[in-house]
């Protein structure tokens, strides 16, 4: 591969990194560039031809659509039960749990993101929980980078499984149920150790970077660190369990709804929790802040994320005719531009008809008079036009990227030809690469399940060539998956635009780079320690 060649490999990369991290152009001027230096390399040094980059782009658009459903859908269903007062309840009832903001992140952000995330997938905890945390006070800004980090480890297991099940299974040449389900133990078996700190983590982040005054400091995070210990266990020890004895769709659901059981009933009775409540501003006082709508009760309140729940799960059970009736709405671009590319958008399936339909049906239980309703409705649409925009430019570049196999310089495709070069330089470090591998690719793909199925075949073909257990390496690929979620750029538009910070890209990816980096690090390290 020549110099020019590997620029091109790496134009994605480098034009986010440069135009939103460096230079800090917002996503909606920073993405359209990034997509136009991708053409260009592609067509002239890749050798992609026009066509099929044409075809990758309305690929991409396609997908982009089905993403913005998510981001619209979670942004109505905000202002449905903001303006209904329901946010004002919800708010009053965490202050009867926990007016802690620490507590309260490690419950909403990576508890109840994680049950959401093992039902859903879809970048739901982020468009769900981020929005939650501002209304309930958080800073947009901590909201959307506490969700992000918190939506990691439970995305091994995410979607009912599908990043197991779908991406090794489909990415591996030949892989057997019991196979997949040894992989994935290995993976829980290591975030055991590895993502059962990560709750601490997301505190210690919050507390250094968000606080004001004297409540900004990494010790306020460290002071809570028997209760995030507690959270970390909670989820990924029953996930560990039933990843061994289920299998893996289920490990993200039951470790998210176990670990809320516990951490709410020990946050209620104080257990393991700091004497001192910590908050972002040392003259605000949670409690103050409340007005809650007396007439509203607090299952009245929350009846909308409960149905939300509800029907992420219903809908996802194989066993269940819902799923089939759902998916059978298909609108499918079969070999678009005659390139053999095909795009498809099954709009009844997509998380965001679900949050629609709630916000909806929150009009009738919350009793929302219906000019009310059509104004939540209506700035929610409008507030979209800089994620269209963003979107509309990341995801096609991506699709460039991941189809560009196709092309006359003999090459393959370009994360293939990244990862390649990758092994030929760190053969003998693999444990500490493979990983970082695996976040390459869902920070370009936005999917832990396409980097699965990217990459699983070509890891496994090193760890047997460098001498390596493969089953040990495919956990790395997995849990190196989950961490790219947290800067995957597709990941931090769309939870930037829920909580109107599109402009932050840059400053979103900068915090959350080092929890990553913790996460790939200290996996690649424990599973030497455990396994190799």
């Amino acid at each position: 591969m020549s110099f020019l060649q590997l620029f091109t490999a790496l134009t994605p990369v480098i034009a986010i990194i440069v135009f939103l991290v460096v230079m800090r152009l917002p996503a909606t001027r920073a993405m359209p560039l990034s997509l136009l230096l991708t053409i260009l390399t592609s067509f002239f040094i890749w050798q992609v031809e026009l066509n099929h980059i044409f075809a990758s782009i309305i690929q991409g658009l396609i997908i982009a659509a089905g993403i913005l459903l998510i981001v619209f859908g979670a942004i109505t269903l905000l202002k449905t039960l903001t303006v209904s007062g329901a946010i004002e309840v919800i708010r009053a009832g965490f202050t009867q749990i926990s007016d802690d903001r620490r507590i309260q992140v490690v419950i909403i952000a990576w508890l109840f993101g994680s049950f959401l995330e093992g039902a859903s997938g879809f970048g739901t905890p982020a468009a769900i929980c981020a929005p939650l945390l501002v209304a309930l006070g958080f800073p947009p800004l901590a909201a959307v980078v506490v969700a992000l980090i918190a939506d990691s480890a439970a995305v091994s297991f995410g979607a009912v499984g599908t990043p197991v099940v779908v991406g090794l299974g489909q990415g591996l040449t030949a892989i057997t149920e019991s196979g997949i389900q040894a992989i994935a133990v290995k993976a829980v078996t290591i975030d055991l150790f590895a993502a059962s700190l990560l709750p601490l983590v997301i505190v210690c982040l919050m507390t250094s970077q968000f606080g004001e005054g004297k409540n900004k400091s990494i010790k306020a995070g460290l002071a809570i660190w028997p209760f995030a210990l507690l959270a970390g266990l909670s989820f990924t020890v029953p996930a560990y369990l039933v990843a061994l004895l289920l299998g893996p769709e289920f490990p993200s659901i039951f470790g998210g709804l176990i670990g809320l059981i516990i951490c709410i009933l020990a946050a209620k009775n104080n257990w393991l929790t700091p004497k001192d409540k910590w908050d972002f501003n040392t003259q605000t006082a949670t409690s103050d802040s409340v007005n809650a709508t007396p007439n509203m009760s607090l299952i009245v309140a929350w009846t909308p994320y409960l149905l939300v729940a509800l029907l992420l799960v219903l809908t996802r059970l194989e066993a269940l005719p819902i799923k089939s009736f759902l998916l059978s709405v298909n609108f499918v671009w079969g070999d678009i531009l005659s390139s053999g590319l095909s795009a498809n958008l099954q709009p009844l399936y997509i998380p965001g008809t679900l949050f629609l339909v709630v916000a909806l049906l929150a009009g009738f239980i919350q009793k929302i008079p219906n000019a009310q309703l059509f104004r939540a409705w209506g700035e929610s649409l409008k507030s979209l036009l800089p994620t269209v925009v963003a979107l509309g430019a990341s995801v096609p570049m991506v699709r460039i990227f991941l189809n560009s196999d196709v092309n006359h310089a003999e090459l393959g495709a370009m994360p293939v030809a990244l990862a390649e070069l990758a092994a030929t330089h760190f053969a003998s470090t693999w444990n500490i690469v493979a990983p970082f591998v695996g976040a390459l690719g869902s920070f370009i793909a936005g999917s832990a399940t396409f980097s699965n199925m990217m990459f699983a075949q070509f890891q496994f073909n090193t760890a047997s060539q460098v001498g390596l257990n493969t089953d040990t390496v495919l956990a790395l690929q997995m849990i190196g998956a989950n961490a790219g979620n947290m800067i995957c750029v597709v990941n931090v538009v769309a939870a930037a635009s829920v909580v109107n910070l599109v402009g932050k890209e840059g400053q979103i990816i900068r915090l959350t780079l080092p929890a990553m980096l913790y996460y790939c690090l200290s996996a690649a390290l424990l599973s030497s320690l455990i396994f190799i």
